[in-house]
């Protein structure tokens, strides 16, 4: 079993960004001259992943000009989350409903990402399909994160996660999850936490440990330093 589809969230205002998130997304800033979405998709790539669905809400006309420009050898589709921004439950919700897939990676292009990654996320995939899991999250230990503000979001042991003891992880922005978790009868907006703290409930929620560097492009001080590395 291989995934086939990958969704990359782009709809957000970016706001701790600001000023320069004004006239750029978020997703479309760059450092080392090479924009977030851009690091994204070469990742999505290595995977061998070939199929790509991209929200937009804020500044969306600036998506399709990007997609236009770099011509990627590869199936890109833009989904407008509509008239009003959909969060990220919403947001996944919209770009799955219309596809024959039933598993999906997910990813947030704010983490800069890069090729370091693909064998880590292949042994997650590899670990979602052979064990039958509906979700999986990559999370790193707080410590390897350079944003030394960022908290842990939370606890990890043998791949299960939980929030009641030491918060020591963060959830890095990729995750793998099954269309089947969405039960809303209608797309609103709602944020992803809705499905995970249910998991979380049931004790279902489940992770897997990345030992990279842990770099995210939180605020503006943040994106400076990025920049100067």
């Amino acid at each position: 079993m291989r995934i086939n589809t990958a969704l990359i969230l782009c709809a957000g205002f970016g706001k701790r960004l600001n000023p320069i998130t004004l006239n750029t997304p978020k997703p479309l800033l760059k450092i080392k001259n090479v924009s977030m979405l851009e690091r994204c998709i070469y990742l999505i790539e290595k995977l061998g992943i070939r199929k790509i669905l991209i929200n937009t809400f804020y500044l969306k006309k600036q998506f399709s000009e990007f997609l236009d420009n770099k011509k990627f050898n590869l199936e890109i589709k833009i989904i407008d989350d509509g008239e009003h921004i959909l969060d990220t439950g919403g947001g996944i919700q919209n770009m799955i409903q219309d596809s024959n897939e039933n598993d999906f990676i997910i990813f947030n292009p704010d983490t800069v990402w890069n090729n370091n990654y693909k064998d880590e996320i292949l042994k997650m995939e590899e670990m979602y399909f052979s064990k039958k899991l509906k979700n999986i999250l990559l999370l790193a230990n707080k410590k390897l994160s350079f944003d030394k503000k960022l908290k842990g979001d939370f606890s990890l042991k043998n791949n299960l996660i939980d929030k009641a003891s030491e918060k020591e992880f963060i959830y890095i922005g990729c995750q793998i999850i099954n269309k089947k978790l969405f039960i809303k009868e209608k797309i609103e907006n709602y944020s992803i936490l809705e499905i995970w703290n249910n998991l979380l409930d049931q004790k279902k929620l489940y992770g897997y440990e990345s030992q990279k560097d842990f770099y995210h492009l939180t605020d503006l001080d943040v994106f400076k330093k990025l920049r100067d590395l």
